[in-house]
């Protein structure tokens, strides 16, 4: 990894223990927010769109922003929750240079971690554990807000705890799919960099010194999509984030993401998420 892809901000939105009864089952979470369990006793299931994982007591799960993800639970389970918002501005997210994995084993250090988490942040707990009612706007902005009145000793260690955390998972993160060429990770900072604007195929493969064929297939090489769709794609997750931190008109934020048309947008929109983005709003929101 270069300079250029250093490490972005994670900022802790809630986190809390919970006790469910065969009732934490939720379907089709899609969330621009990072969540993390730790399994104090009992057993379910996270299911994902081509696999599934068996929760164990004494593991510790992630998963990334912006995956689409159920839950699934017959019995008593023991949890802690730590949800996490990456605030990338302008820069890669981690999620982007990495393929990480969704299982680790605990040790003393984590369960420490995870508790002392718990310990110095106590007023971040869910009062309602349906996806849909605690990943909206107020909630957000709430719990941000918490974070920026923590005492600066306080703010450094939940960073500091979150990172460590977090660097488990990534010291098994597989980053080979990057690591093989250096032009295109060079073309996903300018991606990102210039997320808001309308970004063309011959930008790209001119800063990578390459054709427009060759550069979209390398590109495709190495991330499984083209550029087209992968663009696309991340102008889709920042317009999901937007919609839920900021309370713009639809159309005003197709415009900042570069869309001059804005039934093109609502159509992407949908196609990606299931909802348009009018519906995407209002079903976080509840």
């Amino acid at each position: 990894m270069t300079t250029e892809s250093r490490i972005n901000n994670f900022v802790l939105l809630n986190t809390g223990k919970a006790v469910h009864h065969g009732d934490w089952n939720w379907k089709n979470i899609c969330s621009p927010f990072i969540r993390i369990h730790y399994i104090v006793k009992g057993t379910a299931k996270i299911i994902y769109n081509d696999s599934s994982v068996n929760l164990k007591e004494g593991m510790i799960y992630l998963t990334p922003s912006y995956k689409n993800h159920s839950y699934q639970c017959d019995g008593d389970l023991s949890l802690v929750y730590i949800h996490i918002y990456e605030a990338t501005g302008s820069n890669l997210s981690i999620f982007d240079l990495a393929d990480f994995p969704t299982e680790i084993k605990t040790d003393p250090l984590i369960k420490n971690l995870v508790y002392r988490l718990l310990k110095t942040n106590p007023n971040r707990e869910l009062h309602n554990f349906d996806p849909k009612s605690y990943d909206y706007q107020s909630r957000l902005f709430q719990n941000i807000a918490l974070q920026n009145k923590l005492p600066l000793s306080l703010e450094m260690e939940t960073q500091g705890i979150l990172n460590q955390l977090l660097a488990r998972f990534l010291e098994l993160a597989s980053f080979e799919n990057l690591d093989t060429d250096s032009r295109i990770l060079k073309a996903l900072h300018t991606i990102h960099q210039h997320i808001s604007e309308t970004i063309s195929i011959g930008t790209l493969s001119s800063i990578c010194a390459l054709t427009n064929d060759h550069f979209i297939r390398l590109f495709k090489k190495e991330m499984g999509i083209t550029p087209n769709k992968y663009i696309i794609q991340k102008k889709i997750e920042r317009a999901q984030l937007l919609l839920l931190i900021r309370p713009v008109p639809v159309k005003e934020l197709a415009y900042s993401l570069g869309f001059d048309n804005i039934p093109y947008f609502n159509r992407l929109f949908k196609h990606q998420t299931g909802n348009t983005p009018g519906s995407y709003r209002k079903k976080m929101h509840i």
